[in-house]
């Protein structure tokens, strides 16, 4: 890795989301929309439908996240996002201007690297620099057995996120100040 550098998606790079999606072992059956409000009409549980729900929002110049380039290849994923464009995600409602991190994905022979950190940062960079207050994260503990993708909880407490409380069984609300 000698040029690590990160992308708002927008039109202009969707070629590039999209092949490291498909690239193996990537979120191609889901299309980062498990916790994104879908189009209307679609299926969270169609793979076509979740892609093409993902499509509209970069279509409609709608913040979907940032991707981690290694020189021209894209290598990592974060879905950071105002949180309104999210179903429910259980965080907490008494804060406005929040933005919501929900998904990390790095491919396989980039991980342990710290690009999850540098991820965040540039998240947290990304939603601040675009009007939010607050990054609310949903991370779980290391030995969970779902809901890895959200990130693992002692990375968010060393980068200063405060836990609020649990959303549901694993996840754990976080929120930084930014």
């Amino acid at each position: 890795m000698t040029d690590l550098h990160f992308k708002p998606v927008d039109k202009s790079n969707w070629p590039d989301l999209e092949k490291l999606f498909e690239s193996k072992g990537g979120p191609h059956n889901c299309w980062c929309m498990v916790w994104r409000k879908m189009l209307e009409g679609t299926s969270r549980y169609n793979k076509a439908d979740t892609k093409q729900s993902l499509i509209s929002y970069i279509t409609n110049q709608t913040p979907v996240g940032l991707l981690c380039y290694d020189g021209e290849e894209a290598i990592a994923w974060c879905s950071v996002a105002p949180r309104e464009t999210y179903r429910d995600l259980a965080g907490d409602n008494t804060l406005l201007d929040v933005w919501s991190l929900v998904c990390l994905f790095i491919k396989r022979k980039y991980r342990q690297k710290g690009i999850a950190k540098e991820l965040i940062e540039q998240a947290i960079r990304y939603a601040k620099d675009s009007g939010a207050k607050y990054v609310e994260a949903y991370p779980v503990d290391p030995r969970s057995p779902s809901y890895r993708f959200m990130g693992f909880k002692p990375l968010f407490d060393k980068m200063g996120f405060e836990f609020k409380h649990m959303a549901g069984k694993r996840r754990h609300v976080m929120v930084l100040k930014v």
